[in-house]
């Protein structure tokens, strides 16, 4: 072994549709990325995120976002994993594309989430990062279903999962900055995948199906 990659594969992933690309988070990347997120990604008066990890003051952000990142390296096993995958535009590092699960190896789904800076919104980009990670999901890594969640004043959100392809799946209701918040519970298959026009490419998937778990 001659790399971090070699040690952990999903450092090596690489998702790549024209000029957007989702790959594995090295440790400079957080920095960036962590940065990104304290010039901000939502208003302050509102809060997207089932788990406000947004709020607190801005420089405190970047070594709580780190922090988190290392959790999710170094508890990741068959049993349960989160795979967060930098977003990167024309070459520039624009948010993050995720998805958490666990028993993965019989249940065959997770739940998708992301975020981008709030300078980098309003382009497309969050529906087509959403389906090139739905691609490396359903075509690359064996799930047969993926969820997601958004609460419902949050129509940007609820926008992208339409054109994706999610259906809805019920609501549930969520504490939210001490107030009652309805969230809308969506669900996808591969048959209702509205994929990208552009041809997806994917490196180093093999690798992490051996990670997770998954032969077959």
């Amino acid at each position: 072994m001659t790399s971090i990659g070699d040690v952990f594969a999903v450092l090596d992933l690489s998702v790549t549709a024209g000029d957007l690309e989702l790959r594995g988070i090295s440790d400079d990347d957080i920095v960036t990325l962590g940065a990104l997120a304290a010039q901000g990604i939502h208003s302050p008066d509102r809060m997207p995120f089932s788990f406000p990890w947004t709020d607190v003051p801005p420089d405190e952000l970047p070594l709580n976002f780190a922090q988190y990142h290392w959790r999710t390296r170094a508890d990741f096993s068959p049993a349960a994993w989160v795979l967060n995958l930098g977003v990167w535009s024309r070459g520039e590092l624009v948010g993050v594309q995720g998805v958490q699960t666990s028993n993965f190896v019989v249940r065959r789904t997770g739940e998708t989430g992301s975020w981008l800076g709030a300078v980098h919104q309003g382009r497309g980009l969050g529906t087509v990062m959403r389906q090139v990670m739905c691609v490396l999901l359903f075509e690359h890594l064996g799930f047969t279903e993926v969820t997601s969640g958004a609460f419902a004043d949050n129509a940007a959100s609820l926008a992208v999962s339409r054109k994706v392809g999610y259906r809805v799946n019920g609501t549930e209701r969520y504490e939210r900055r001490g107030e009652l918040a309805e969230m809308t519970m969506l669900a996808l298959n591969p048959d209702e995948l509205v994929r990208p026009d552009l041809s997806v490419e994917v490196s180093g998937a093999e690798r992490v199906r051996q990670l997770i778990g998954v032969s077959d």
